[in-house]
């Protein structure tokens, strides 16, 4: 910041200031870009937004399709639960302690805990471990630079897109806003559960799919497992082909299938109950796994790890709410899932009770053999809808990952006009492809597979119940006693499983922290090269002095007709680029408009809400926020975008000479400078710093889309300048 001399007057002093704490992140009420923000909307007499109520048949049909998406996975645990569970001999208390074990996991962990619980916690209708943590940055002013500012505007307040913070602030509040470390903490939590989602996506399909095509051996020795892993694989292809169409598409084609599946295994299950022990539901009494573990011990202890594999996907429920809504998944849960889940689990005990031998092929053994061949299909079908929810997950997490400034930026397609969250990365579908065909075949159907799936899923759980106790805390300003309850039930259910699960971590266990670190070493290096590029932007920007200098009549800098278009990431600030480019075109054009380009979370703009200009205080400079819902083409092609910039910016000017500027200005053309930033370590620092930016950031840098990639502005009007960063 200048000093008073320099700045000239005190005025000079405030916006200079205004400019430099909002790129912190902070609200500054003297902002120009705020205060004109707030006289566009009320000379525009923007509509005020309210949320979609949907109507009760459009919720049941997101309800049905949500089947087809959200419950493939937890809904094709039975495949795999029983028979991943090795006991020996087990009699009709282990199995009816193992039930009632499966009862209970499904009924707190899934319906109270995912269902009525941390549905509630979403971040305008979106859900999942970033979700948590964006929710928590509107509350919180985090000091970590390197993550995107969740920079506020008046004019957002009609697009629903920042929550309202309680004026009371807690303890915890306090603490975390106080604490760099615990903010730093709380991030590297959230990246970890993010990146385990990741590897999530990555296992579901392998051991989805290989468990429903495993059925086959039963009924031909010829078939070997080579066989059914090939099968599996070819199968797996198809699927990640599959995902291009979208997930309405896709949603309606798997539903049908879903819903029949519930209806299948809740028949057979409850045909099952009838003929072979008909007071298997007994097991509903938490009395029977007490019986359990005194009769198993450490056997018992060793077989949570089997057990948890009952709410694989549970964390679906509430990763793809961006895709659904929350009472549609709500409703599809209680009524189809759980019932249709507990009758089929109640149909296996009451099977094996009978049947002691055939626990390694509980699900297929237990299906009556008329109907075995149609329920193989169906079984085969549901496996591979079951891989769907995950990578679904995936795509919603990377999005807002991206969102956060928290990865690279990929393409992300919107397949629905309709519902925002509804999303396609072919980057991460095709990485997640590769991953799941690679595990498939490396593990060959073994169990490690369910090792390292159970490892995956515990671990996302116990970061979803620790980031909802902040949520509590900070947010909800919850009653300390409720949030003890809270986390207390789930540690002890949560915390039993994970240690079960610790001495699985060399029999396949590793591999969702392989994939985690995988994905960890492109947040954190990309993350790391974020913070790089803003301190040095914010240590070498241009001096509002400097530039007023350049821009003023009697200047060395010849001023050229035309308008010149600076884009920038920038929602303020001068970037060190401009210098850049000053000192090497040595001109500047009569019309100088510094350009961010804006994506809201919102279907779409409406054309009075487009632009929101600012004039700043040196001649012929402006900024302009260009802001674009999710459905919206951002197009700067042709001169319709210069115009309507333009005659944007005549409404905020007074002086008849400037207007006069700036219609000349506009007849002339506009260029589109973008600046390429390259960053470079010096020599002297550690090389692990030098690895981090100078191979694995400029990598990701190279190979990710830029922010106006999609911008459709002519090649002709685009001169891009490059800088290297020396950090």
């Amino acid at each position: 910041m200048e000093n008073k001399e320099d700045a000239g007057n005190s005025s000079k002093m405030e916006e200079e200031k205004s400019f430099k704490d909002l790129e912190l992140g902070e609200d500054v009420p003297n902002d120009p870009l705020q205060s004109r923000s707030s006289s566009f909307a009320n000379d525009y007499k923007i509509p005020h937004r309210t949320p979609v109520d949907l109507t009760t048949a459009q919720t049941l049909l997101l309800a049905y399709q949500s089947l087809g998406v959200v419950y493939g996975d937890i809904g094709t645990s039975p495949l795999y639960t029983f028979p991943s569970i090795t006991l020996s001999n087990p009699q009709e208390l282990d199995l009816l302690g193992v039930l009632s074990l499966i009862y209970w996991t499904l009924t707190v962990m899934a319906l109270l805990k995912y269902v009525l619980i941390v549905l509630r916690a979403d971040d305008h209708g979106e859900g999942g471990t970033f979700a948590l943590y964006s929710l928590l940055r509107q509350h919180i002013h985090f000091k970590n630079k390197s993550m995107v500012p969740m920079t506020k505007l008046e004019t957002d307040v009609d697009l629903l897109y920042h929550s309202n913070s309680n004026r009371r602030k807690s303890k915890t509040h306090k603490f975390l806003e106080g604490s760099k470390t615990a903010q730093s903490v709380l991030t590297i939590i959230v990246l970890i559960g993010t990146c385990m989602v990741m590897g999530d996506g990555a296992l579901t399909p392998a051991i989805s799919v290989l468990s429903a095509v495993q059925g086959i051996q039963s009924r031909s020795s010829k078939i070997t497992q080579d066989h059914v892993v090939l099968i599996s694989v070819v199968i797996l292809l198809l699927l990640f082909l599959f995902e291009r169409f979208g997930t309405s598409k896709v949603g309606f084609s798997f539903s049908p299938i879903m819903l029949l599946w519930f209806v299948s295994i809740a028949g057979i299950g409850l045909f099952n109950i009838i003929k072979y022990y008909p007071p298997v539901l007994k097991a509903i009494s938490p009395h029977y796994i007490y019986y359990f573990f005194k009769r198993n011990r450490r056997k018992g202890w060793e077989t949570l790890g089997s057990a948890v594999l009952c709410i694989t996907g549970a964390e679906a429920m509430f990763a793809d709410l961006g895709h659904f809504s929350k009472s549609s998944i709500q409703i599809a849960f209680s009524t189809v899932v759980y019932p249709a889940l507990i009758l089929g689990y109640g149909g296996e005990a009451a099977y094996l009770i009978k049947h002691k031998d055939k626990i390694s092929t509980a699900f297929y053994s237990s299906v009556p053999e008329p109907i075995f061949w149609p329920m193989f299909i169906i079984a085969t079908l549901a496996a591979v809808i079951a891989s769907q929810s995950l990578i679904s997950a995936s795509f919603s997490i990377i999005r807002q990952s991206m969102a956060l400034g928290c990865f690279p930026r990929v393409t992300m397609r919107h397949t629905s006009g309709k519902y925002e969250g509804q999303v396609y990365s072919p980057e991460i579908n095709y990485t997640i492809m590769i991953l799941c065909i690679i595990i498939t075949a490396g593990f060959k159907g073994g169990p490690e597979i369910g090792n390292a799936y159970g490892v995956a899923v515990i671990w996302v759980m116990l970061i979803t119940t620790v980031l909802m106790v902040v949520v509590m805390l900070v947010i909800w300003d919850t009653n300390v006693f409720l949030v003890g309850i809270f986390l207390a039930v789930f540690l002890i259910f949560e915390g039993s499983y994970m240690t079960s699960l610790l001495n699985k971590i060399p029999q396949g266990g590793w591999v969702p922290f392989a994939i985690a670190l995988l994905f960890l070493a492109i947040t954190l290096s990309w993350t790391y090269g974020r913070g790089k590029k803003n301190a040095y932007e914010a240590e070498k920007k241009m001096s509002w002095r400097e530039f007023k200098e350049l821009m003023t009549t009697d200047s060395e800098i010849p001023r050229v007709p035309g308008v010149c278009f600076f884009c920038t990431d920038l929602m303020n600030g001068i970037p060190p680029i401009v210098r850049h480019y000053v000192q090497h075109v040595g001109a500047l054009r009569q019309v100088t408009v510094f350009v961010t380009v804006r994506t809201l979370p919102v279907k779409s703009v409406l054309p009075e809400e487009r632009f929101v200009m600012a004039k700043l205080q040196a001649q012929g400079v402006y900024r302009c926020l260009v802001q674009y819902g999710y459905m919206d083409e951002p197009n700067m092609e042709g001169d319709e975008f210069l115009g309507s910039v333009i005659t944007g910016l005549i409404k905020k000017v007074e002086s008849r000479e400037e207007v006069v500027a700036l219609e000349t200005a506009m007849t002339r053309g506009a260029i589109f400078v973008f600046g390429r930033v390259i960053l470079k370590m010096r020599k002297e620092s550690k090389w692990f710093k030098r690895l981090v930016i100078d191979t694995l950031y400029r990598f990701l840098q190279k190979n990710s889309r830029s922010t106006v990639a999609t911008l459709k502005i002519p090649p002709g009007k685009v001169l891009q300048i490059g800088m290297v960063y020396e950090i």
